[in-house]
């Protein structure tokens, strides 16, 4: 089951002390799928990775489960997300040069001998899952946007972290392939019970999320639960 989240009096500045986000409460609830809208630098990002702790200038408290990580120090905080929480990025960010089954099993790739295994039959699987095979020695660079993105999505969960943290996931796509995965990653969402919180400006993420919080100059302007 995903982890739930609350945050409190969570503050973040940037270069002269500029706020960039200000949340005074926020709590989500395990296993939903939230949607984060708002214009292009009202501070969307930037909540988002607050949430997976990779912010230095942040102050108060964001609670995953029972584990405050602005409390915890790089090293612990690093260890947490490697545990916890799948990053999902616009950008894919794979290596052009490996197969989509050697990209998707990246996340064991310096762990013991039994986590490497573990791991590379979780991303052949969740490859599988979204219509990716992952035999074969085709590299990405052969692949098309839709396909690169659901290696990165592969990638992301095979660690069966709680938490989906994803950055505009369709920005890079055409309508009908963002259409496609967007059903794809929320139905792996919710068939596996984990938590997704998705930074996008595109309405097919919103209106498949169970919920939409809206941030307009770094705060909370609006959040609506879908019924």
């Amino acid at each position: 089951m995903g982890l739930g989240l609350a945050i409190s009096a969570l503050a973040v500045t940037g270069q002269g002390s500029r706020t960039l986000l200000a949340v005074e409460e926020l709590q989500i609830a395990p296993g939903s799928c939230v949607a984060v809208k708002g214009p292009s630098g009202a501070g969307k990002s930037t909540f988002l990775f607050a949430c997976a702790g990779l912010i230095e200038h942040a102050l108060g408290r964001v609670v995953w489960g029972d584990t405050d990580i602005l409390a915890m120090g790089p090293e612990g905080c690093a260890a947490f997300r490697r545990r916890a929480i799948g990053l999902v990025f616009q950008d894919f960010l794979l290596f052009e040069e490996l197969s989509a089954l050697a990209n998707a099993a990246l996340p064991g790739a310096y762990g013991p001998a039994s986590i490497q295994r573990s791991i590379r039959l979780r991303a052949a699987t969740v490859l599988e899952r979204l219509g990716i095979a992952p035999t074969g020695a085709r590299t990405v660079e052969s692949f098309s946007g839709g396909e690169r993105q659901r290696v990165a999505i592969a990638r992301a969960l095979a660690g069966n972290p709680q938490v989906i943290l994803a950055d505009e996931p369709t920005a890079s796509l055409d309508r009908k392939t963002a259409d496609a995965l967007v059903d794809d990653l929320v139905r792996l969402a919710r068939e596996d019970g984990k938590t997704m919180i998705a930074v996008s400006h595109d309405p097919a993420v919103h209106e498949r999320a169970d919920r939409v919080i809206e941030i307009i100059d770094g705060q909370i302007a609006s959040d609506t639960v879908h019924a």
